[in-house]
């Protein structure tokens, strides 16, 4: 494994205050990002789809809960499938106290394809408590491009059609369930969809990746540079955090 080099304090120091400067510019780079993200234009949600929770059967108007803002993650979890994914379990392992977003008007669900009943028991094997909700049987997958299968809507993901994720060498990414955040608005009794980021556009949201972002190994996953310091294919060590 290769390590970083060994230097003085005072090299170290010039060698941080010159990656201080890339973290500024990153940082409001960010700043100018996100401000294009919240200016951009909004569809109205016209359909009528319908969830079902622990409390009964609910439309995409009630996860708000009252609030301004609702944050979706499309967790993938096939009908009738014992497999979990152990990427969208990790993002899931970091949401906490959503009092926080509250103080914001914001909500934070979580929304899957699979049965309430199949949610129901893997939530409490993992122990999470975050509102999760079961979209089985509705539309609501198809039309946001989580769940691919071309002989119910022409599929798509991450904004690109399958033929351009087969040239691009992501064609796991052309049929089945797939992960997805999405972002919506409420105007009183109106819906609006903002913004929908797949793939690696919800890597923001893990927490686990960003505090290993901070360590001289990093992910020790083997696209990472520089070289040297991996042990695995991108997520190869990942597991469910009750099977390590």
């Amino acid at each position: 494994m290769t390590l970083p080099a060994v230097v003085s304090r005072e090299e170290w120091r010039k060698a941080r205050i010159a990656l201080l400067a890339k973290e500024k510019d990153l940082t409001k780079a960010r700043d100018e990002l996100n401000a294009r993200r919240r200016d951009l234009p909004m569809v109205e949600i016209e359909k009528n789809y319908t969830f079902e929770g622990t409390d009964g059967t609910l439309s995409l108007l009630d996860m708000f809960e009252g609030r301004r803002q609702l944050i979706l993650y499309h967790f993938m979890m096939t009908p009738g499938d014992d497999w979990r994914c152990a990427g969208c379990s990790l993002l899931a392992d970091g949401i906490n106290h959503l009092e926080h977003l509250y103080a914001r008007n914001t909500s934070l669900v979580v929304v899957s394809r699979a049965p309430l009943p199949e949610i129901e028991s893997f939530k409490k094997r993992m122990g999470w408590t975050f509102p999760w909700y079961s979209s089985y049987g509705s539309d609501f997958n198809y039309d946001f491009h989580v769940t691919l299968d071309d002989s119910v809507a022409p599929p798509e993901y991450n904004y690109r059609t399958p033929e351009e994720l087969k040239a691009a060498g992501q064609s796991h990414f052309t049929h089945g369930d797939q992960p997805g955040t999405s972002v919506f608005l409420r105007d009183g009794a109106r819906v609006f969809h903002t913004y929908s980021t797949f793939n690696r556009g919800s890597e923001s949201l893990l927490t686990t990746y960003n505090y290993l972002d901070l360590t001289p190994l990093g992910r020790q996953e083997n696209w990472e540079e520089p070289p040297g310091r991996a042990d695995t294919h991108s997520q190869g060590w990942l597991r469910l955090h009750d099977e390590y």
